[in-house]
């Protein structure tokens, strides 16, 4: 159903800095950029979210966050890690979620500018 969803942040350098390190961890780079925005997605691809300059961006509000979507447990785990040394704040440590299902594996954290990001796999 989406294309692509786009955030707002407050300083583009500092959001890189983030999600470079923890989308590689979840398998998606930089797809494009310019001194506005920048675009990630798989390899090759086009772009799936969208970080773009706005300097007075606000993180929706509660009830909002993006789940993205992680190959395996290994990379939850290491999505997590990755957030917490460029920048993120936890906002629940990697683990089953058996209250979503059987098999939610997930990680939360908030970005720099106060998005709420998860990385989940739902799959034994």
């Amino acid at each position: 159903m989406l294309h692509h969803l786009s955030l707002g942040v407050a300083d583009l350098d500092r959001a890189r800095h983030f999600y470079d390190a923890a989308l590689l961890e979840l398998g998606f780079v930089p797809v494009w950029s310019h001194e506005e925005a920048a675009g990630y997605g798989e390899p090759g691809g086009g772009d799936r979210l969208a970080l773009m300059r706005e300097p007075d961006a606000a993180p929706p509000g509660p009830g909002f966050h993006l789940a993205l979507a992680a190959p395996n447990r290994e990379a939850v785990d290491r999505f997590h890690a990755a957030a917490l040394a460029h920048g993120g704040r936890d906002n629940g440590a990697p683990g089953l979620r058996p209250h979503y299902g059987a098999h939610y594996y997930a990680a939360f954290v908030i970005d720099p500018d106060g998005h709420h990001i998860e990385a989940v796999i739902n799959r034994p």
